[in-house]
């Protein structure tokens, strides 16, 4: 199986020694993004806000291969305060999908300075 790496200016760079995203197997794989902006690295004081950016960064690495968000078939979010700010983060979430919305799994984790991480995956037309 070949890999190729995807890599875009329009979103935040990865965080450590990974890629934003992996073409494999019929199948674009994004990173954790996180709610960085690109360039500044600012990232929104609110759970929405950081939501937004975070799948506007996975919409940047998702259009290297003429993707959209209405492509992404599983979501994986991981988030710092789950109780707090799930319901936030959902109606977030969910002004960016077209429903049915993608196949997603909600965690709390421990993040590195943020509230929001989203990783995505979507099939290659």
């Amino acid at each position: 199986m070949t890999r190729r790496e995807v890599r875009t200016g329009a979103a935040a760079a990865p965080v450590g020694t990974c890629s934003q995203g992996i073409v494999a197997g019929g199948f674009l794989f994004t990173s954790g993004c996180t709610p960085h902006a690109p360039g500044s690295r600012r990232v929104a004081p609110t759970v929405s806000g950081q939501t937004r950016q975070a799948l506007e960064n996975i919409r940047a690495i998702l259009a290297e291969h003429d993707l959209t968000l209405d492509d992404v078939v599983r979501c994986t979010v991981y988030l710092q305060h789950i109780n707090q700010d799930f319901a936030e983060f959902d109606a977030a979430f969910a002004e960016l999908f077209t429903p049915p919305g993608p196949a997603r799994t909600t965690v709390g984790s421990d993040l590195l300075d943020v509230l929001v991480t989203v990783d995505a995956v979507a099939p290659l037309r």
